[in-house]
């Protein structure tokens, strides 16, 4: 063999940008984000311009921020949310810095939680030409004197600059007047969404005057349903999505605006009008058929009525919400579900929905209809086993997000075949859920067959034949309320490992996961099926049979979490945290509330391995001392929200006397 002449090692070559460009396509944005910060050359292919589409960078107004603002100013295109600006110190500099450096790159801009003045504004808003959204939602500082955009020259200067602006966002305002709105939307000619959710808008009667609504143009103290049909009527060629979510609007006031001749609404927000009757959405949906995206939740007078006339009458509908309509029976869910062009529907809280007529309305649309993407039955405490296993069953291969918080009749029987049907899910949100034990999230059974419901009898639907038990669904043991959850042996877990796919852990593809409060749970279950590569959000809050075991675990399976809620598990403790801290570097939510097995020392860990959390709650955690989360607030630079009330023993009740 010849032997080494002790000569150079030739440098191997480096991977041209291309290359690594094309291996980061693969990577999730989480993922991503970790591999720029392997060397320079790994970062420069993360900013390639493929990643940055729709890329919000969010951050606080302060001396640092001016830094930032000038490294931004070397991409392409940009999106910012700066918060806490207030007109004055750092504040102008900050606005004059952004329109230098991102003038024509700067596409989105929203200003929240910010008190910033008249002036400051107008001398940025010229130069954003390249701007598409804009969020002035509460800025109640600019428009509280009614002088905002009053002189000729910015109103040349800014709709220069805005023509382009497609989205304006200027919900919760309480000055906004015609005045104003029309000096504001005139430099706007070309809006596609526009939001005034929460505004005072008189669309009947104008208090100050003591007369119909818009008798009066122009009102330097109102907003008028009369201006808001003028702008409909102007801008009807492009605007295709309104919010007047949190409004007074009437019946006869959305009468009003969907017969605006030409309008055609895309997408439309009315959550929590309370005033709308079953008789406007009939009229709504008669004028307005080409609406896809329709939220009137929280319209509490609202019936089944108007969900029959949704599906008579919007026949490409995708997304549907009505949530918090307590009236809404299962009259005309089978009608509306049998839309195939329906991806989303909202039914949390309307309490008299069974799921009967949703098995039926999904059965009816065929296999090429059944395509929900995202069923809500959070708080439809009428769901049980059979409606879950029959929406499982249909909804396969289309389902990514099932909310079933809440439904406390669903057993384990449910939660087995949303493992086993269900593969693709994203998000699964089963919280409160309190009949849902370890044998469920293990998939092992034992072997007294579930005999069917009876409302599912006399509706014909899925029965719970001997092929249903031979596939491993069974009805699992029952466990009195007041005894602690029967723990599985080792010889459960063998069991439980020959059989891949039927547990919870085949559903590889998760990034939300919520199983608080749902206290037959216990580290058994949790250390062998919480183990996703992709989780991002993980609740385990309210259990108090998990322990550090569980925590660790899921630290070790789970690395791409940022955010993890673990409140009120008394059985989590230092020594858990100090062996999950190092396996948590992308955590930037975590909820520690009551976990009084916490002390000072994990906040020193948190410091040292948890260095991107951005939220923080450690309240009623009684070990830990008032001091040391003062000092913890200086040692993480990214964050934002600390709760630490009652920290240290402190007594709540003295706190409110």
């Amino acid at each position: 063999m010849e032997e080494w002449d002790g000569g150079d090692i030739e440098p191997t070559p480096e991977l041209p940008l291309e290359i690594i460009i094309y291996i980061l396509s693969f990577l999730h944005t989480s993922d991503r984000k970790e591999a720029a910060l392997v060397c320079s050359r790994w970062y420069t292919a993360s900013q390639d311009l493929q990643f940055q589409r729709n890329v919000t960078f969010c951050f606080p107004a302060s001396a640092s921020s001016l830094e930032l603002i000038r490294n931004l100013g070397r991409k392409q295109r940009c999106r910012l949310i700066i918060s806490q600006l207030d007109g004055f110190s750092m504040s102008r500099p900050l606005l004059q810095e952004v329109g230098i450096c991102l003038g024509s790159k700067l596409e989105s801009l929203a200003l929240p939680g910010s008190s910033i003045t008249e002036a400051s504004l107008l001398a940025l808003l010229p130069r954003l030409t390249a701007l598409r959204r804009l969020d002035l939602r509460g800025l109640d500082s600019l428009f509280m004197s009614g002088a905002f955009l009053s002189r000729e020259e910015h109103r040349k200067q800014v709709k220069s600059a805005l023509s382009g602006l497609e989205e304006l966002d200027l919900s919760d305002l309480r000055y906004l007047s015609d005045l104003t709105f029309n000096r504001l939307t005139g430099c706007t000619p070309h809006l596609r969404r526009l939001s005034l959710a929460g505004c005072h808008i008189a669309f009947e009667f104008d208090p100050y005057r003591g007369c119909p609504a818009g008798s009066v143009e122009n009102s330097s103290a109102l907003l008028s349903l009369r201006n808001l049909r003028r702008l409909l009527t102007e801008q009807k060629s492009t605007l295709v999505a309104v919010d007047l979510s949190r409004t007074s609007i009437s019946p006869e006031s959305l009468r009003t605006i969907s017969q605006v001749q030409g309008l055609v609404l895309e997408e439309l927000c009315l959550q929590g009008c309370k005033e709308l009757t079953d008789y406007s959405v009939e009229v709504l949906v008669k004028h307005q058929p080409a609406l896809q995206r329709l939220d009137i939740s929280a319209c509490t007078e609202l019936t089944s009525r108007s969900v029959e006339a949704v599906a008579r009458g919007l026949r490409t509908l995708t997304h549907l919400s009505l949530s918090r309509d307590w009236r809404i029976t299962e009259k005309g869910l089978a009608d509306l579900l049998s839309l195939p062009t329906l991806k989303s529907v909202d039914l949390s809280e309307c309490l008299h929905v069974s799921g009967t007529e949703i098995v039926k309305g999904l059965k009816g649309s065929g296999a090429a209809g059944a395509q929900l993407e995202c069923l809500n039955l959070k708080n439809c405490t009428y769901i049980r086993d059979f409606a879950v296993f029959s929406v499982t069953q249909l909804l396969g291969d289309s389902l990514r997000e099932l909310d079933l918080t809440l439904c406390v009749n669903v057993t384990d029987l449910s939660v087995r075949s949303i493992a086993t049907y269900l593969q693709r899910l994203v998000v699964l949100r089963l919280g409160w859920c309190k009949e849902i034990t370890d044998w469920g999230l293990l998939g092992m059974v034992e072997t007294t067959i579930c005999e069917p419901d009876q409302e599912m009898q006399a509706d014909k639907g899925p029965r719970f034949t001997g092929t249903f038990g031979i596939m491993g669904f069974f009805k699992p043991p029952r466990l009195p309320f007041d005894e602690r959850p029967k723990l599985v042996t080792q010889d459960d877990l063998e069991q439980f490992k020959e059989q891949a796919g039927a547990s919870l852990l085949a559903l590889s593809r998760l990034q939300e996961l919520d199983l608080s409060a749902c206290p037959k749970i216990t580290d058994s279950s949790v250390t062998q099926v919480v183990r996703y590569p992709d989780l991002q959000r993980l609740s385990l809050s309210m259990l108090p049979e998990i322990s550090d075991a569980s925590l660790v675990s899921v630290a070790r399976h789970c690395r791409s979490l940022t955010s993890l809620a673990l409140s009120y598990c008394p059985g989590i403790s230092d020594r858990g945290l100090a062996q999950a801290a190092p396996y948590l570097h992308r955590l930037q939510h975590l909820h520690l509330s009551c976990c009084d097995n916490i002390t000072d020392r994990s906040l020193s860990l948190l410091v040292q391995h948890c260095s991107r959390l951005r939220t923080l709650d450690i309240s009623r955690c009684s070990k830990i001392s008032a001091t040391s989360a003062d000092l913890l607030q200086s040692q993480l630079p990214f964050l934002e929200n600390m709760h630490c009330q009652f920290i240290g023993g402190a007594d709540p009740t003295a706190a409110a006397l």
